[in-house]
């Protein structure tokens, strides 16, 4: 289609790659479907060209439509949950910002041994099925990433994240407690979305936003990733909205270590009951 119209403008591939402040060589791999283009390319190359609006506007949504990726769980699965943990790993550290929202548990790369084990486990009979020892191993090697302070790293947990029962009370004592103490590194910032703060919008995906131009969410199924600049601007603005309302700095820390303590209380309760 891009092809097409070039040459209806009676355009070289060079000629249109100036226009567009690019190069020749990616203008042929676009034109033949070897490299995906982004919104932002593809809105270039159409200007360049001067297609008309309400045909430039139908193949804008067309490349918005291309830049939105869907991976099954299955999949994942198939390619194994090890595999993901390191394609995480990779993707972190091709950032120096990270952002990451978390309604449901807190990222992998903040999990304790016991815990991830706990998360990893399928508990539905017709989920995939997964080598979860291979997965947690990856998923504990990926706590490396937090040793490069050059890299800043932005989450916004809410309550629910925090307190949710995983893993019976010892061992959410210990992961909480954990968090507390991962928090007070200089380029971790952690912030607890509490109960008790008015949020006039419902956490509902797992999301994380790579260098400004990439969004990736997490579903129960599957993965889907946003190129599309409105799209991230979105998802930008509302990471902005929660952490806004979110606890930060000491306040976080006191918050993770208070149900720390409330977990462990517990501990020793069910404990004492056993006995």
């Amino acid at each position: 289609m891009l092809r097409e119209l070039r040459r209806g403008a009676g355009l070289t591939g060079e000629d249109l790659a100036a226009r567009c402040a690019t190069s020749q060589s990616k203008i042929s791999r676009i034109e033949t479907g070897k490299l995906l283009p982004s919104v932002t390319e593809v809105d270039r190359i159409l200007k360049a060209l001067n297609v008309p609006p309400d045909k430039a506007s139908k193949l804008l949504e067309l490349a918005r439509a291309a830049n939105v990726d869907y991976t099954s769980g299955r999949v994942i699965a198939r390619m194994g949950l090890d595999h993901q943990q390191r394609e995480v790993k990779a993707q972190i550290e091709s950032a120096t910002v990270f952002r990451h929202f978390l309604p449901a548990m807190p990222p992998g790369f903040l999990q304790l041994r016991q815990y991830a084990e706990a998360v990893m486990t399928p508990v539905v009979p017709s989920a995939p099925r997964r080598d979860v020892n291979k997965a947690v191993r990856a998923r504990i090697e990926m706590r490396s990433v937090l040793d490069d302070e050059s890299r800043r790293f932005v989450l916004v947990m809410t309550e629910q994240a925090v307190r949710w029962n995983y893993a019976g009370a010892e061992i959410m004592a210990q992961q909480v407690a954990h968090m507390a103490r991962e928090s007070r590194r200089p380029n971790v910032d952690l912030a607890v979305l509490s109960n008790a703060t008015e949020t006039p919008k419902a956490p509902v995906s797992i999301f994380k936003i790579l260098y400004e131009r990439l969004v990736l969410v997490e579903m129960f199924n599957g993965n889907v990733s946003f190129r599309d600049p409105r799209d991230v601007t979105y998802y930008l603005e509302l990471f902005e909205f929660f952490y806004d309302r979110a606890l930060k700095g000491d306040d976080a820390i006191d918050f993770l270590e208070k149900v720390a303590e409330e977990f462990r209380d517990r501990s020793h309760v069910l404990g004492d009951q056993a006995r």
